[in-house]
């Protein structure tokens, strides 16, 4: 008998509809395979979406839906929500209580992958290259010149907790530092501020595909934009190159890196982990747990290229949960 599987797409951030776009893309890819309901996941409504776009409320108590009065509960979750609720914690904490099993890590690597300067904390003491950073929260005072002597100029302001390059800004003046902390603001209250890598910047999609911790082929990142934002990410303004064009040396050193993290934090489902080659040495920039999912997407052109389809990349995921 298939699987019932909810896709759960949406959220509450300002990703929620490149994580419907992941959704419908998961859901059409599988939904010959399984039992497939889209999730959508609002923070007005809950609700599973049928093949003719009818909405079911989804009844939060046990995670069910009700269809022509008979009771609908789900084998496994797909996770394609981009931003909290799905990529912080709060889904896998919600599921995990429900024994539902879902495709993407579990709580706590997933509160701290989507944190930046938690999971860069984590990891310092492992000896991965990182950029220079210094932290500034809501409320706090803003000491333009400290920022400037801790990490330089030009220099990148980040929201702490946000995807797809919302909330952040590359600064070259001091007289912009505020500005920028103001509208990462705009995403969160936490504000990491970086120092600038000058160098090749590439992606490394991580995955567990058959039961073994897999790195996928590595994808460089050109930007046409000033740095790797939202245009260049989701509005064709770069090249997204897979295979990257790197050396053989370099292509082993971040793969071994980025593999040694997936098993450090003891990691499971997808993850891609951004890498700038600075001074010839990869510098880790941060680890994405629920990435986008369209064909364009650089994960699922990773996975291309390793010779997996959308199909069997999906569908393994499944089952690794369902293990």
């Amino acid at each position: 008998m298939s699987k019932n599987i909810a896709i759960l797409m949406g959220g509450y951030s300002s990703e929620y509809q490149i994580s419907i776009n992941s959704g419908n893309v998961v859901y059409n890819a599988i939904k010959e395979h399984y039992n497939c309901y889209r999730a959508l996941i609002l923070k007005e409504k809950w609700v599973c979406l049928d093949e003719h776009e009818n909405e079911f409320l989804i009844d939060k108590s046990d995670f069910s839906i009700t269809i022509n009065k008979t009771k609908i509960t789900f084998d496994c979750a797909f996770n394609t929500i981009h931003g909290t609720p799905g990529e912080d914690g709060h889904i896998q904490g919600y599921l995990s209580l429900l024994g539902i099993p879902q495709t993407s890590c579990n709580l706590y690597q997933s509160a701290l992958t989507f944190n930046k300067r938690d999971l860069l904390s984590v990891l310092k003491p492992y000896g991965i290259d990182m950029a220079t950073s210094i932290y500034y929260n809501k409320g706090q005072e803003i000491n333009t010149r400290k920022i400037i002597d801790t990490v330089g100029l030009p220099c990148f302001v980040k929201a702490n907790r946000a995807g797809s390059s919302f909330g952040v800004t590359k600064v070259y003046k001091e007289e912009d530092i505020k500005a920028a902390i103001d509208i990462s603001l705009n995403e969160d209250s936490e504000v990491l501020i970086e120092s600038f890598l000058n160098g090749t910047e590439v992606s490394v999609g991580v995955i567990t595909y058959k039961g073994k911790v897999t790195v996928l082929p590595i994808t460089e990142i050109v930007s046409e934009t000033d740095f790797f934002d939202y245009q260049a990410k989701y509005e064709g303004k770069s090249q997204e190159i897979t295979p990257a064009r790197i050396t053989q040396k370099q292509a082993q050193e971040v793969s071994k890196i980025a593999k040694y993290i997936y098993e450090t934090l003891n990691m499971s489902g997808f993850s891609r982990s951004d890498f700038i080659f600075h001074n010839g040495k990869p510098h880790f920039i941060e680890m994405n747990t629920t990435p986008g999912l369209s064909k364009e997407s650089i994960l699922p052109q990773q996975a291309k290229e390793a010779g997996i389809s959308l199909v069997e990349l999906f569908s393994n995921s499944i089952d690794e949960a369902l293990k």
